[in-house]
């Protein structure tokens, strides 16, 4: 049983130690997805899907709700920090944005997002495609500030990082149908991989070279999931953890696929799954009391507008597996970078 303190140390020896030495190896982290990587964009929309409120940011430093759904930093923030470039990624819609913001990286992320567009018909949050519109509004800026040379190097080198596709499947396959009256699940799951493929494409053209995509994570072991398929036994629905993992196993052969095709690039599948997994199943290893609730609340339904001060929170957050019933706390960040850092980030030349 590690120590949150503690854990944040060893992350960044294993990191440092992995790349070799101290110095920066990506001068900039650029964030697309969904709120696992949303910074914080979300307050600047009109969209009832926000994390700028108490209890989130509890942890934060000063205890400031940002807009990030947890209690504290996501993976984007975490790796900034062990990279040395800085403490936190700022959203890339914030009106402050200074020029070294600008330089060193910033999230395009929107709380709700997903790959198909039918996913933020409703909530009204940024879609993917309106992401890479504002991408173009950042390398603008970028060109202003370094010039067009400086600007290709920044991107060339950046760490992208890309996470979604939750919200695609509870939104429009599991919890509503709108999907699964189109396609069978494997379809789906094609289809998804295939505004994927041209996500990165879009990337690629634009001048980034270094990305690693997210996987989905065990659908069916999140808490509103289990609230939802198994409110009495509160146990991860099987089906959806399947079809995540037949997802990820199609993901991983695209994304080989695409890095050959694609001249120059590294574009590698970060693993989410498993490592939840093992959380979940071994939570003593990792110091966790509770990987079934969310800390917010009852943490059986709580996300969002619901997870408010009113319901409270936990006494401890970094013994929850997740922060509310959806999102998971900054401890199981932490764990998820530390694994980034170790098997990922040294494979990216």
């Amino acid at each position: 049983m590690v120590p949150a303190a503690l854990l944040a140390l060893l992350i960044t020896f294993t990191f440092t130690a992995a790349l070799g030495n101290p110095t920066p190896k990506f001068p900039a982290i650029l964030a697309f997805g969904d709120s696992t990587v949303d910074t914080g964009n979300n307050n600047y929309i009109f969209t009832p899907f926000k994390g700028n409120h108490r209890p989130y940011g509890h942890n934060f430093p000063g205890a400031v709700p940002t807009g990030r759904f947890s209690n504290g930093r996501l993976v984007p923030d975490i790796l900034a920090s062990m990279l040395g470039l800085k403490d936190a990624v700022p959203p890339f819609l914030d009106p402050l944005l200074s020029d070294q913001d600008i330089v060193s990286g910033v999230s395009f992320a929107s709380a709700g997002s997903g790959y198909d567009d039918l996913t933020t018909s409703f909530s009204r949050v940024i879609p993917m495609s309106r992401q890479l519109d504002y991408l173009n509004d950042y390398v603008e800026r970028l060109h202003t500030i370094v010039g067009e040379r400086e600007a290709a190097n920044i991107l060339n080198r950046a760490l992208v990082i890309v996470s979604a596709g939750t919200n695609d499947f509870t939104f429009n396959f599991y919890d509503f149908p709108t999907r699964r009256l189109q396609f069978t699940v494997s379809q789906y799951q094609n289809f998804l991989h295939a505004k994927l493929q041209s996500f990165i494409k879009v990337l690629y053209d634009v001048g980034c070279r270094k990305m690693v995509v997210s996987g989905l994570p065990p659908i069916g072991c999140l808490p509103i999931q289990m609230t939802v398929k198994s409110p009495l036994r509160r146990s991860c629905c099987q089906r959806e953890n399947q079809d995540a993992e037949a997802y990820n196993d199609k993901l991983r052969k695209v994304l080989s696929q695409m890095e050959m095709e694609l001249a120059g690039s590294r574009i590698l599948y970060a693993d989410v799954y498993n490592p939840i997994i093992n959380m979940i199943n071994n939570p003593l290893k990792y110091d966790f009391a509770e990987t079934t609730r969310g800390c917010c609340g009852t943490g059986l339904l709580e996300a969002g507008p619901l997870c408010t001060p009113l319901g409270g929170i936990c006494v401890d957050p970094s013994r929850y597996l997740f922060w509310d019933s959806i999102h998971p706390t900054e401890s199981t960040y932490q764990i998820l970078s530390q694994k980034l850092a170790h098997t990922l980030i040294p494979n990216i030349s």
